[in-house]
């Protein structure tokens, strides 16, 4: 028992001793260090750091252990700032202060602002904005051209698009005024809205005809310069046309080739000599991009694609696709030509009384049988209102089907189209940059009382009247122009061409 009880007095003898040692050592080299000073490990205060300082009572390990932790917190974030502000500012000597982050921030702002004017819309297509419709309403009444009422109904989803109706007057406010609106001009968007001058080639031709007798019957201010005047002059007439009816690809390539003719005019020529240089202008751009284009692709493209026995498949009604059958039928070939039409406009039935006339025997039947007459057909011809910068074939609505079920059939597709009609855009779908046509145009059927008469009046009846639709370029086998024949994949390469020319002239 005594042997038991004695083994733990010495182990508690020898820990109290071991205690002892230490205190003694440390009361020693506490005055060492006081007489040497602050050691160089010390920070600015003189105390040592927390690693070699003697352990504190025990009150007061959780009270620093705080401030520490506290500082070393500090010290991360500063070391974080300066870091980012040194990412964003220039190197400078010295620490970077915070009162340069806000101008960091401010210089971002107007880059932000510059990426987003580069991508601005149209304010013709942002029919569903508010505020975009205010401030054109606001630039049309400087104009002095009247603002075109909307259609009471519309389909939500093309609620960008401008949709008007027939019976809604666009001439009703308008005033004859000196300086206003030319009347040609009003005389040509009545016929827009009318629907009586109708197809990318008339209205082209129309609207420089107009422009022609605009020019002739403008007189120079004193003081100015009919350059700089006259395309001022021009700007409300285009908007009236735009009111009247959205202008085609055609027609905007032909007004910035006519305000480019205006703008190169030199302040040398007497303004009678700068009207016969803008006349001979227009003509010389009827001639070439029109006339002769059409020319080249019937006589030497078209018509070597179309052989004897061939069964030929047209959609609708196009003036360059009927010069190519008739040009084909002179040569002496025979072929039978399927006239494919659809609604509202059925303008396959003028197609197919112009090629009977012509000699040329024809089937008629509509766009919903299509798939029946395909067996039969060889070739697929179509017209086209614009070729888009990534191939696709932007045509009379139904194109797209039509195409659709010719590469079903493995039937070759042509589009037949001016280099003129090429355009910039970039479109994948129908949606985003369309035409819509007069609602009240599908409910009207020849020789039928259709239930839809007063389809206004009916809250869950919306009508969607389409003018245009998008062919892709997978479905299109070539596209037939002036230049040659061409797959549509060309597009860029024929619109960097002429954008060389014109900058070299």
């Amino acid at each position: 028992m005594e042997s038991a009880d004695a083994a733990p007095l010495d182990q508690a003898s020898k820990q109290q001793s071991r205690r002892e040692k230490k205190q003694k050592s440390k009361q020693q080299k506490q005055p060492k260090q006081q007489q040497q000073g602050p050691s160089p490990a010390t920070d600015e205060k003189g105390s040592n750091p927390p690693a070699k300082t003697s352990p504190p009572q025990p009150g007061e390990l959780a009270e620093k252990s705080r401030e520490e932790v506290m500082a070393e917190r500090k010290a991360k974030k500063e070391k974080q700032k300066a870091a980012k502000q040194a990412k964003i500012d220039l190197p400078s000597s010295g620490t970077a202060s915070t009162e340069t982050k806000p101008q960091s921030a401010e210089q971002k702002k107007p880059k932000q602002t510059e990426a987003k004017k580069d991508l601005r819309t149209s304010e013709h297509i942002q029919l569903d904005d508010v505020k975009v419709q205010k401030k054109l309403a606001k630039k049309l009444e400087k104009q002095q051209v009247p603002v075109r009422a909307s259609v009471q109904k519309i389909v939500s989803l093309f609620g960008h698009l401008p949709q008007y109706e027939r019976g809604k007057s666009v001439t009703q406010h308008t005033s004859f005024k000196s300086g206003g609106i030319h009347p040609a001009i009003i005389k040509l968007g009545i016929q827009y809205s009318n629907g009586v001058v109708c197809g990318s080639n008339a209205r082209c031709m129309a609207l420089l005809s107009a422009l022609k007798q605009v020019i002739h019957d403008y007189i120079t201010p004193p003081h100015k310069y009919l350059s700089r005047d006259l395309e001022a002059k021009m700007k409300p007439n285009i908007a009236f046309i735009r009111q009247c009816r959205p202008l085609s690809v055609s027609m905007g390539n032909a007004i910035k080739f006519l305000k480019m003719q205006i703008h190169n005019l030199s302040p040398d020529l007497t303004e009678a000599e700068a009207k016969t240089k803008l006349n001979e202008s227009i003509r010389g751009f009827v001639l070439e991009k029109i006339e002769l284009a059409q020319e080249a692709i019937s006589t030497e493209f078209a018509c070597k694609k179309i052989n004897d026995k061939d069964v030929i498949l047209v959609y609708g009604y196009s003036t360059l696709i009927l010069k190519i059958l008739a040009d084909a039928q002179k040569l002496g070939k025979s072929f039978s030509v399927v006239v494919v039409d659809a609604r509202p406009h059925l303008e396959g039935k003028i197609g197919i009384a112009r090629l009977v006339e012509h000699g040329i025997p024809c089937t008629y039947v509509l766009i919903n049988s299509i798939s029946f007459i395909m067996q039969k057909v060889t070739k697929v011809f179509m017209g086209a209102h614009a070729l888009l910068a990534n191939g696709s074939v932007k045509a009379r609505v139904g194109s797209s089907q039509v195409a659709m079920v010719a590469k079903a059939f493995n039937v070759p597709v042509l589009f037949c189209c001016e280099t003129y009609k090429f355009s910039d855009r970039v479109q994948t779908d129908s949606f985003v940059f369309n035409e819509l046509g007069d609602p009240n145009d599908l409910v009207k059927t020849p020789g039928v009382v259709s239930s839809l008469t007063d389809w206004k009046n009916l809250p869950k009846v919306f009508l969607l009247n389409l003018v245009y639709d998008v062919t892709p370029a997978d479905l299109v086998t070539m596209v037939i122009t002036e230049l040659g024949m061409l797959p549509c994949t060309s597009v860029p390469v024929v619109l960097r061409v002429k954008y060389s020319e014109v900058t070299d002239s």
